[in-house]
């Protein structure tokens, strides 16, 4: 069996706070003006992605992990996660502020929820002026603390923003209070999991007159009150991996791409490619593909040997 690169079928979601720049930025094919996210490779249940090319197309990726387990997913991927794909990849685009919210960890959400905690870091594809982010709290709190500043509507006083641009990156541990405001685009890479703990919402209504649901109670005991140090500076050497964030549950680099790249990676991992800037073209012995900005590839751990060639911005991740 010859493995090649995989791009799959992107699963849109409707949010509130979405808008239209996964159409007019990321070339996604939305039909709706709230559009917020492009799941761009997921085995989250109910929403797993669908192979969009080549001899696999219209296979699930779950089924062709079942399938081929250590050629897709790699020899310690498979050895740590079994059968597993253990990330989710998606883009997001906020047309108005998201909810504030954190994820819990590992322990809690399989205590919980059956599910892995949800540690994930955000890439700035895109940022109007003056866009901001939610990050943590200024000051040392406490849950006293919080929850009364919660009470009183006074949360977003003690939370620290930050103003970004393009590029910037954001690592997100769990229990860390977040939110993306408006105006920004973001890559996102994230443990598979879809639990998310919100803890004020501004007090928005849906069509229907409706406040999304909040989880105060489950959330006081997943939270950091520590200060958190979450944005990552790095590296923007040509042609060459430069690390961005390293952790156990991945490891995420950016390519600045300006001509060629010769890549030998191992069969220990898959590595996926997020083309956030550009267009490029991923050459093996037999094919050549073509990729533009906004396009995820998943290479499998089997394939070993290509090139990449253009002038572009490329995130790569993988688990070391």
């Amino acid at each position: 069996m010859k493995f090649y690169p995989l791009q799959f079928e992107p699963i849109l979601k409707e949010r509130i706070w979405g808008g239209t720049k996964l159409k007019s930025y990321l070339n996604k094919s939305i039909t709706s003006d709230i559009t917020g996210e492009s799941w761009e490779i997921s085995t989250v249940q109910d929403n797993v992605s669908v192979i969009a090319n080549g001899h696999f197309q219209g296979k699930h990726l779950d089924e062709l992990i079942a399938e081929f387990p250590k050629e897709i997913l790699g020899t310690k991927v498979y050895e740590a996660f079994g059968k597993q794909f253990p990330l989710l990849f998606k883009y997001l685009d906020a047309r108005d502020d998201l909810s504030i919210q954190l994820h819990p960890n590992d322990v809690l959400a399989k205590k919980r929820h059956d599910s892995f905690g949800k540690t994930e870091m955000w890439y700035v594809m895109q940022a109007d002026d003056n866009a901001r982010l939610i990050v943590g709290f200024k000051e040392k709190s406490s849950p006293e603390a919080f929850l009364q500043h919660v009470n009183d509507k006074t949360l977003l006083d003690i939370l620290d923003t930050k103003k970004v641009k393009q590029g910037d990156v954001f690592f997100l541990d769990t229990g860390t209070i977040h939110a993306i405001g408006a105006g920004i685009v973001i890559a996102e890479i994230q443990q598979t999991s879809d639990v998310t703990y919100r803890i004020y919402d501004f007090d928005r209504r849906d069509a229907n007159g409706n406040t999304r649901e909040l989880h105060l109670d489950l959330a006081l005991e997943a939270i950091n009150y520590d200060t958190v140090k979450a944005q990552k500076e790095y590296l923007k050497k040509e042609n060459v991996s430069n690390e961005i964030v390293h952790c156990q549950y991945f490891t995420t680099n950016i390519i600045p791409l300006n001509g060629a790249v010769v890549m030998n990676k191992s069969k220990d991992s898959f590595k996926v490619f997020m083309c956030v800037d550009g267009e490029f073209q991923l050459q093996t012995n037999e094919e050549t593909y073509q990729y533009q900005k906004g396009d995820t590839i998943l290479i499998p751990a089997a394939l070993t040997d290509f090139q990449l060639i253009g002038k572009a911005s490329v995130l790569e991740i993988y688990i070391s």
